[in-house]
C-alpha cells in the first residue's frame, strides 16, 4: 500500500485495532475552512506513512510524527508531512502516524458544524477526546514497536527511535514517553504545544524530552510547564522553549515570529543528544 506520493503505508494492526473493532466509519481526507487546512478524519485503521532519506544520507535516527487536531481530525500537512519533509532533508527517517480519532459525520458540512458545536462546549469536548485518547496513545506505542521491529529494513538504529507530536498529537507523544514497555519506549520525545491533561508520574526510564510552545497559548502553558518541572525534578534530560507569541497550532506555518524557528531548535537539540549527524 502506498500514499499519493508513493511513500510506503504500513498498517499498525493488520488484524484490527484493539478497542475499536466495531467501528464502521470511513476515513476521509479534506480541507478545513477557513484556511483550507488539509486534514484526515474518521481514522479506524491506524497506519504509518514512511518518508525515508536516501541511503547515503541516513543518520540512523527515526521520528514518528503525530499530527494534532483535538482528537477529531489530523492536521496532516503542517503538523505531519511538512515536518516529515524537514526531517528527511536532515537524514532522519520520518513516519507520519494516522491514529484513531473521534467518529465524525460523513459529510464535510455536517462535520464542520459538529466540530464547532463540540469546540464550544468544553466539558463535552473533554469527554469526547477522553474516549479516544487511550486508543490514540496505544497506536503511538504500537508505532514505536513496529519501527523498532523493522529498523534494519528502513536503515534505522533500534536505539534512535523517537516521537514528535503536536497538540493532541503532543498528548500522544507524551503518553508514549510516560507509559511504555521496552519494545515501545521512545528514545526521545517532543510534545509541541501538547502534554498530558492530568497529574502524571514520570518513570525512571523516561526518554529525553523537548518542549516548545507559545506564551499566548494558555492550554499548552498549563500542561507543558508542569511536565517540564516533573522531568527536571526526576533528573531527566529536558529542554523547554516558550516563545512570547505564536498561538496554538503553529506547526510548520511561518508567522514571521521567533516561534517559526522552533524546529531548528529541535534539530539543534537532536544534535546535542547525539541523534543527528
Amino acid at each position: 500500500m502506498t500514499d499519493h506520493a508513493h511513500h510506503p503505508v504500513i498498517p499498525l494492526w493488520p488484524d484490527g485495532a484493539p478497542g475499536s473493532e466495531g467501528w464502521t466509519q470511513q476515513e476521509r481526507e479534506g480541507l478545513l475552512p477557513p484556511n483550507d487546512l488539509p486534514i484526515v478524519r474518521n481514522v479506524t485503521r491506524p497506519t504509518l506513512t514512511a518518508y525515508l532519506p536516501p541511503a547515503a544520507a541516513r543518520t540512523g535516527t527515526a521520528a514518528i510524527v503525530c499530527p494534532g487536531g483535538a482528537f477529531h481530525f489530523l492536521a496532516i500537512a503542517h503538523e505531519g508531512t511538512e515536518v516529515a519533509a524537514w526531517l528527511v532533508e536532515r537524514g532522519i527517517a520520518a513516519f507520519v502516524l494516522r491514529y484513531r480519532v473521534v467518529q465524525t459525520a460523513e459529510r464535510d458540512e455536517e462535520f464542520q458544524a459538529q466540530l464547532r458545536e463540540n469546540m464550544a462546549n468544553r466539558e463535552k469536548m473533554r469527554e469526547l477526546m477522553g474516549q479516544v485518547r487511550g486508543l490514540a496513545i496505544a497506536d503511538g506505542r504500537r508505532a514505536v514497536q513496529v519501527v523498532r521491529e523493522r529498523a534494519a529494513e528502513w536503515g534505522v538504529r533500534r536505539d534512535r527511535i523517537g516521537v514528535i507530536g503536536f497538540s493532541a498529537g503532543g498528548t500522544v507523544a507524551s503518553g508514549i514517553a510516560l507509559q511504555h514497555d521496552a519494545a515501545s519506549r521512545p528514545d526521545f520525545a517532543a510534545p509541541i504545544y501538547g502534554a498530558p491533561w492530568e497529574d502524571v508520574a514520570v518513570p525512571a526510564d523516561a526518554p529525553p524530552l523537548f518542549l516548545a510552545l507559545a506564551s499566548d497559548d494558555d492550554m499548552a502553558v498549563r500542561t507543558s510547564l508542569p511536565l517540564y518541572s516533573k522531568w527536571r525534578d526526576a533528573g531527566l534530560p529536558v529542554e523547554l522553549h516558550v516563545f512570547s507569541k505564536g498561538g496554538h497550532g503553529f506547526g510548520m506555518r511561518k508567522q514571521g515570529l521567533p516561534s517559526d524557528r522552533w524546529i531548528d531548535l529541535f534539530g539543534e537539540w537532536l544534535k546535542a543528544q547525539g541523534l543527528q549527524g
